[in-house]
């Protein structure tokens, strides 16, 4: 009797532990076999309408699948209901997970946060550790004038960090669509003096494609950046379309690049940026296998990057086209296992 009252106590609360996971604001995708097993990657979504909540969705269920990482995506919830809601700009939950990370990828915008949520990823930044950033993490934050956090706004002011994480971690903050936006899509050309980056391991010219359109950068970048893939504008939203006649592509915009970054003199961190990241553009093969590439290099594992990275989508995936308010209404965290 006393053993089957343990057993029953022990069987509800393992119900009881699943429940509370079930209603998690974030999702946990645990890393099978593989390279990254035994490293953290936190992936950190919240735009209006680029879709980052599918895209890091899709891309930590690859990394976990087919490459051992073990992955946690937060997202923008409104949390009176608990649904993914990226208009909400105050709230990402469990960015905790970044004090033990190995890896952050980043695609927010305009993202006012809390002191208590922003101090998580301060704090992994200040410790120097890799960052991934996609799109619009150029101007991810965006934060009041005496705020604590006000340094990490894309239009910062002040000399010391001037114009925010999208120029002092990133390497760009927001420019311009140098392509049209909606009406011009964007094919990689790879530059030659770079085709030996692990990164671009099996990526070769118009591998990498996706229908949103090229950003403006200042050239050069800042610092030690090292442009990989030029941005060429092409004059369609699909991949067989030409390029663009005229100076759009003369010359050609960096739509990824490496670099390093410290915080007020703190410990040097590994970047990868790429002005590209819609959920859409992981469709195409190449471009998620850039996405897994440049996860093996920011966490030091660029000797184990596959001859051809495995990039096959896990379960389903159909992208939401990019616009805003865009976004698929009443989902949680929990419906996207």
């Amino acid at each position: 009797m006393v053993r089957r009252i343990v057993s029953s106590v022990v069987l509800g609360l393992l119900v009881l532990a699943a429940a509370a996971r079930a209603g998690d604001p974030w999702l946990d995708v645990a890393g099978g076999d593989g390279p990254g097993k035994g490293k953290h990657v936190v992936l950190v979504s919240g735009d209006e309408e680029y879709r980052s909540e599918e895209a890091l969705t899709q891309l930590a269920k690859i990394l976990a699948a087919h490459h051992g990482f073990d992955c946690r995506v937060v997202y923008a919830i409104d949390p009176a209901t608990g649904e993914i809601d990226p208009n909400n700009r105050t709230n990402i939950p469990g960015l905790e997970a970044l004090r033990d990370a190995d890896l952050m990828v980043i695609a927010t915008r305009f993202r006012t946060l809390p002191d208590e949520q922003m101090q998580e990823i301060d704090a992994y930044l200040r410790k120097g550790k890799p960052v991934i950033g996609l799109r619009t993490a150029t101007h991810g934050f965006d934060f009041p004038k005496g705020g604590t956090f006000q340094r990490y706004h894309w239009r910062h002011e002040d000399d010391a960090f001037k114009e925010g994480f999208g120029r002092q971690v990133l390497g760009e903050t927001w420019i311009n669509h140098h392509g049209h936006h909606g009406v011009e899509g964007t094919r990689g050309v790879v530059i030659p003096d770079a085709a030996s980056h692990p990164i671009l391991r099996d990526i070769a010219d118009g591998d990498v494609y996706g229908p949103t359109d090229v950003y403006g950068v200042r050239l050069p970048l800042p610092g030690d950046s090292k442009p990989l893939l030029l941005g060429q504008v092409v004059s369609g939203l699909t991949p067989e379309t030409p390029p663009v006649e005229g100076g759009k592509n003369n010359p050609m915009m960096p739509i990824a690049w490496t670099k390093s970054y410290s915080i007020e003199g703190g410990p040097s961190g590994r970047v990868f940026t790429t002005t590209m990241g819609a959920s859409q553009d992981l469709l195409s093969e190449g471009f998620r296998r850039l996405l897994v590439n440049a996860s093996y290099w920011a966490t030091g594992l660029e000797g184990q990057i596959p001859a051809k990275s495995d990039v096959a989508i896990v379960g389903s995936f159909e992208p939401s086209s990019f616009k805003n308010n865009g976004f698929k209404k009443g989902v949680k965290p929990a419906d996207l296992k």
